[in-house]
């Protein structure tokens, strides 16, 4: 009987053995799978995670490279910005030594212990240095984020201060100095619009940066000028450190060797700053003298330009006015950037490439080798100047039409016109009758103009119409207008008006001061345009070489075929050709003649050095014209433009001036090129006596 009790006491006790053991078996088997999972299985991964969280990747700022004139002086550089800046982790742990600190440091650099306060959306916006907050509230969010970690309380102190900081180093703990390279600009906003300024990272390049080892909110780049066309060549390469650090942050040594950072290229330019220096004087004065007789602000802003037109090399580029680039070294002010955009005169564009304007009677020359090279007159061939002419506009062939004067500009003043008057004399008198009747024909005297069609190939093979490949951002294009861009842009047909008046760069004729500039140039060099340039060479930075500056000639007039051939029905046959050397040279004596006998003569009085010309009144009606109600039918405002070249028979410059609303060109953009020549001959003067009193 006692074995029938005991047996199920037996059973009910293994049972529970069993279970139990079973229990322990999971639970270690559950263990088992977990050390099995993480350390075989997924081993990789949590190894790669540990070693991600003791090592830490900083970037290694590079060095900007520098941008000099063609004589060496430096146009843009990097110099040192001091940083006041706290590291919280090393500061002490008694908070009242801390906030003796910090009234120390704050009466030092002017910023209050306690400012502000640090919730949510203040953490979320703190940007180090463009903020309104205290040293505690700056030095909190700091420790939040990184405690080992420098933060920036105050920027840009001088370096008397940071010096005194530097001193205090032991009695501080945890106050330093930051030094940091910013860009600086020596010649300001003498050459602001060529040079151009630095940026933050813009949003939308920011992963492409980023993969490349620059860092956001600390890394710049180009936003203008040379320092965006060329950031390529200046921005350089960030280096590279692998460190360990600890749970708190602090660095503890590199694990890899560091790779160095690699300084970016310098680049010389092809500007003479001391050019430039007189064309902006000369613009400028030449502006003022005539707002203050007029007693307001009649004529706003203006361009100059100066070329060799043998070699494309820009030797001065003004667009007044521009901007101070050295107030936006450090950070963009955004009330300053805001001021520069709402301000009418846009003076963040550069108006010498990328300004489109009527160019008025400096367009002439297009169709000057036009109705040579066709054949349209000859040169001696005398056309009737009466002041003015009555043609019948029609926008179809079975177009009733309706008459329409044409006027050259004396008729407006006397009445009257040049009376007869062949090429050359066309061509120094700017007479506009000439032009018309060349450019559209007109009666028996001129049977068949040369039409809009070939007056857009010869512009276009001056350079009109086109980007030329300036290294600068922002290039126009210009316009060159003819039949199928009015059908598509303005819903029109062409009419008969529009051919005469795009004859003498007027109506929807649009152009850029460089295009005008170009298109004098390649006349004045036989017919070869050369592409213009700013780079002189680009070295790195031990000086070796890059790349060396080759002029480029983008074509010959007279050797490469870049006129197309039209028939009768001006449909083109597939065809081209070159203009004829004589023709060239019959336009440059035409330009020649502007300053002998034409419309500059009264200017270049007196000129030493013989020189050529084209003066240029364009009128316009933009929105600025039509916001001020100047738009009057016969009376519109005018641009002044002149473009001119010398010597004569050896041309080393061409100069072009523009000055918005200016009247007339011959008495307000013309002086300025003469002074700008003048000082090109004086300075060539100036290097020839050293070079001789020099020389051994």
């Amino acid at each position: 009987m006692n074995t029938q009790k005991e047996s199920p006491k037996g059973f009910f006790e293994s049972w529970r053995y069993m279970f139990i053991y079973g229990l322990m078996a999971l639970v270690f088997g559950f263990f088992l799978y977990r050390l099995f999972t993480l350390q075989i299985i997924n081993g990789n991964v949590y190894a790669a995670q540990a070693d991600e969280n003791r090592t830490t990747d900083i970037s290694v700022a590079t060095s900007r490279g520098l941008i000099y004139d063609r004589n060496g002086y430096i146009l843009a550089q990097n110099v040192p910005s001091y940083n006041v800046v706290i590291t919280p982790a090393n500061l002490p742990e008694d908070d009242g030594t801390v906030q003796n600190i910090y009234r120390q440091v704050s009466d030092l650099i002017g910023v209050p212990v306690s400012q502000g306060n640090t919730d949510e959306e203040t953490v979320r916006n703190f940007s180090p240095c463009q903020n309104d907050l205290g040293i505690t509230q700056i030095v909190y969010i700091g420790r939040t984020n990184a405690p080992y970690d420098p933060v920036r309380v105050k920027c840009n102190v001088d370096s008397n201060t940071a010096m005194i900081i530097r001193e205090r180093a032991e009695d501080w703990p945890g106050v330093g100095i930051e030094i940091e390279a910013v860009r600086d600009y020596p010649t300001g906003n003498l050459t602001a619009e060529v040079i151009g300024f630095l940026g933050p990272i813009p949003a939308s390049r920011k992963d492409e940066l980023e993969a490349t080892g620059f860092v956001a909110n600390r890394d710049k780049v180009g936003y203008a000028g040379v320092e965006l066309s060329m950031d390529d060549q200046l921005v350089g390469k960030n280096g590279k450190r692998v460190i360990e650090v600890d749970v708190g942050g602090q660095e503890i040594r590199d694990l890899q060797t560091p790779v160095e950072p690699t300084p970016g290229n310098n680049i010389t330019l092809t500007i003479d700053t001391r050019l430039q220096l007189a064309a902006r004087t000369a613009l400028i004065e030449q502006i003022n003298k005539w707002n203050k007789k007029f007693g307001y602000i009649k004529y706003p802003s203006g361009v100059v330009i100066a070329m060799n037109p043998k070699t494309g090399e820009i030797l001065a580029m003004v667009s007044y006015p521009n901007y101070e680039n050295n107030r936006m070294a450090r950070l963009i002010p955004s009330y300053y950037y805001q001021q520069l955009i709402e301000d009418p005169n846009k003076p963040l564009l550069n108006h010498a490439i990328s300004a489109e304007m009527a160019p008025g009677s400096v367009f002439k020359l297009g169709t000057a080798i036009g109705i040579l090279n066709e054949g349209v007159v000859t040169p001696e061939q005398q056309i009737e100047d009466p002041g003015r002419i009555t043609i019948t506009e029609k926008y179809s062939e079975n177009d009733t039409g309706r008459n329409r004067d044409y006027v050259c500009y004396t008729y407006k003043t006397t009445g009257k016109g040049h009376g007869m008057v062949n090429f050359l004399r066309g061509v120094a008198l700017s007479c506009d009758v000439y032009f018309y009747k060349v450019g559209g024909g007109y009666q028996n005297e001129v049977k068949e103009g040369l039409n809009i069609w070939r007056i857009g190939e010869y512009s276009r093979a001056l350079g009109y119409g086109q980007t030329l490949g300036i290294e600068l951002p922002g290039e126009a294009d210009g316009l060159i207008p003819d039949p199928n861009w009015k059908r598509i842009n303005q819903g029109e047909n062409w009419s008969t008006g529009d051919t005469y008046i795009a004859t003498i760069g007027q109506g929807y004729v649009l152009a850029t001061p460089l295009q005008v500039l170009t298109s004098a140039a390649t006349i004045a060099n036989d017919g070869k345009l050369m592409r213009p340039t700013i780079i002189h060479d680009i070295t790195d930075a031990n000086g070796t070489v890059v790349k060396t500056f080759t002029p480029e000639m983008l074509w010959d007039l007279t050797k490469d075929p870049k006129i197309q051939v039209y028939d009768e029905n001006y449909q083109t046959t597939g065809e081209k050709k070159t203009v004829q050397p004589w023709v060239i040279e019959m336009t440059q004596e035409g330009m020649r003649e502007v300053v002998v006998d034409g419309t500059a003569t009264t200017v270049f009085d007196g000129f030493d050095v013989p020189s050529a010309g084209k003066t240029g009144t364009a009128e316009y009606c933009d929105n600025v014209a039509q916001a001020k109600n100047l738009c009057i039918s016969g009376s519109w405002p005018a641009h002044a433009w002149y473009v001119g070249y010398a010597p004569y028979n050896d041309p080393e410059i061409a100069v072009v001036a523009f000055v918005y609303n200016g009247d007339e060109g011959s008495t307000v953009a013309a002086p300025i090129v003469r002074q700008v020549m003048e000082a090109y001959f004086e300075l060539k003067s100036g290097e020839s006596t050293t070079t001789t009193t020099t020389t051994p």
